[in-house]
């Protein structure tokens, strides 16, 4: 099953032909560690560890959501039932905090392991945090943006911070520095959840026809946006869209029109490049040098894509 997940095999366990490229969060650990002039391949333990935990984020949230499909290919819960598909995410979490211990064979410090270690566990803490918060917010009509911003900072930005500070604490940074590329993998992960989020609610089409949004009615920064911009019609209108148990697909042709005109899109578009500028500003006052600083400004244009 977690070859399955990884993308490694297929169902029937026969191998798939074609790489498996690394997450937007996993990367982040080699473009600090190589920002700081640690090297990337240094890095890698903690990218696979961090790449294994994301994976089991994605499993336990594929049947939080019931989603059938993950990515190119059914859930594991679709194809093996939610039971099998928690314990294969639990193993995933496992193997994620194990391989990060293999940072030792690179010449790490026991202690700086033990820091990357733990600063794992608490991104892993955080993010159950902030996917409370998520599911939480899809029964409430009204969501602040302040209130949205806190959640994808624990949801998406915990892990992506916990990445930065691990690839900092490789190249043996300081833990100003360390905590500094945190802070920076933390903003740099929010704006990737706030890229994601938009690409959700629009759709490959631009109609708005994703599972997340038609069976979960998540609270999406455009969304959010036109409810504290907007005109009371405009509130009253995606008020009685979200009151409904159940959307139909009408209702969210409806609501993509209705966030379009409000030009929710580009206000939230603009928050997530804040988000990644604020991040680059926060490496560069940790004295990352401009030079060195093209790693990071790349994973950050990556986050504005959605890092897929």
């Amino acid at each position: 099953m977690l070859r399955y997940h990884l993308g490694w095999v297929d169902q029937q366990g026969q191998p798939e032909l074609g790489a498996t490229p690394l997450h937007f969060q996993a990367v982040a650990a080699l473009a600090a560690c190589d920002s700081l002039g640690g090297g990337f391949r240094n890095a890698l333990p903690a990218a696979a560890s961090v790449e294994l935990v994301y994976n089991f984020t994605t499993v336990h949230s594929d049947v939080q959501s019931g989603r059938a499909e993950a990515s190119d290919r059914p859930s594991i819960w679709w194809v093996w039932g939610p039971a099998q598909a928690i314990n294969a995410g639990d193993g995933l979490h496992a193997l994620g905090r194990t391989t990060m211990m293999r940072l030792a064979q690179r010449g790490v410090t026991p202690e700086r392991v033990l820091s990357a270690v733990r600063s794992l566990d608490r991104a892993c803490l955080t993010l159950c945090e902030g996917q409370y918060m998520d599911l939480e917010f899809q029964e409430q009509i009204m969501v602040t943006s302040a209130a949205y911003l806190d959640m994808v900072g624990r949801k998406a930005g915990a892990l992506t911070g916990s990445a930065a500070e691990a690839g900092a604490i490789v190249a043996g940074a300081s833990d100003d520095v360390c905590r500094a590329l945190r802070d920076a993998g933390k903003l740099l992960g929010s704006g990737w959840q706030v890229a994601r989020d938009i690409d959700d609610l629009w759709g490959e089409r631009g109609d708005g026809m994703t599972p997340s949004n038609v069976l979960n009615k998540k609270k999406s920064l455009p969304l959010i946006y036109a409810l504290e911009n907007g005109t009371v019609g405009v509130k009253r209108e995606l008020g009685s869209i979200y009151m409904k148990r159940v959307l139909e697909p009408d209702d969210a042709a409806r609501l993509i029109a209705i966030l379009e005109e409000a030009d929710a899109r580009t206000a939230a578009e603009s928050k997530a490049r804040e988000l990644v500028e604020q991040a680059l500003d926060t490496a560069a006052g940790a004295g990352v040098l401009e030079d060195e600083q093209q790693h990071l400004r790349q994973l950050g244009e990556w986050a504005l894509e959605g890092g897929r």
